[in-house]
């Protein structure tokens, strides 16, 4: 019970944080739809194509989409993270009683919901503009990218407590950010590359969730590429918790 409550009175401090200062909440949403708005009308020329099946890209596209705003919602936890070392936050929880993985998932857990509100509008407008949404498959692949938020929020939280500096955190942030995306396939299929590129897409574990997202997206529920979506998604949210949880805690002795 004091755990859950830990973990509740941290992540409604968190979301309190974020809901005043709206401007991250309206980027958050306006830039998804960007996406949909300038880049769909790109894809057209590929409909029919290899990787893109007649009359289905934005089913290709959209979870790839879905795939980015929850890479995005969870790497920006660093930079507060560090604000709070600067101005003392940190250093005045150590008197608390209080469970550090608690305060690590008080961030994670707003994260989340900062994934799965833009996530859920995307959704909807993509089913008016031609998404083929298979529920079903949605609902497991929301789970997944959840998951895919909590590894991107504990792994910069971890970052900013290790780095504690906001020009080393962005250096890093934004050197791994361009090369995982892309050799993700998240807007473009990696089947479309070189073999020598989906070598490489196969080393990175953001490949997995994409492909994931996609095999849930089109309502293969049980297939091998959702499994070992979700297989690799979960151990590296529980890999970047613990790394978290023991950041905080080195934080605050």
């Amino acid at each position: 019970m004091t755990f859950a409550l830990h973990t509740w009175l941290f992540f409604r401090r968190k979301l309190l944080e974020t809901l005043r200062q709206p401007v991250w909440i309206i980027t958050g949403l306006t830039t998804p739809l960007l996406y949909l708005a300038l880049f769909t009308p790109l894809l057209n020329s590929f409909d029919g194509g290899p990787g893109f099946p007649r009359g289905h890209v934005l089913d290709v596209f959209v979870p790839g989409v879905l795939v980015l705003i929850a890479f995005g919602a969870g790497m920006g936890a660093g930079w507060p993270v560090i604000w709070e070392l600067d101005s003392g936050v940190v250093e005045r929880l150590r008197v608390t009683p209080a469970s550090r993985l608690a305060l690590l998932l008080g961030t994670v857990l707003r994260d989340i919901v900062m994934f799965l509100v833009p996530g859920v509008v995307i959704i909807a407008i993509a089913s008016v503009a031609g998404f083929h949404a298979h529920w079903g498959g949605l609902a497991l692949l929301l789970v997944l990218l959840s998951l895919l938020t909590a590894a991107c929020s504990a792994t910069s939280s971890a970052l900013g407590l290790n780095l504690k500096q906001i020009g080393s955190l962005a250096a890093v942030v934004t050197g791994v950010q361009l090369p995982l995306t892309l050799l993700a396939g998240i807007l473009l299929p990696l089947s479309l590359g070189p073999g020598w590129l989906r070598v490489l897409g196969h080393l990175n574990p953001l490949y997995y969730a994409v492909a994931a997202a996609r095999s849930l997206a089109a309502g293969s529920l049980a297939s091998g590429t959702a499994g070992l979506g979700f297989a690799v998604t979960t151990a590296a949210a529980a890999l970047a918790l613990l790394w978290g949880t023991r950041s905080y805690q080195r934080a605050m002795t």
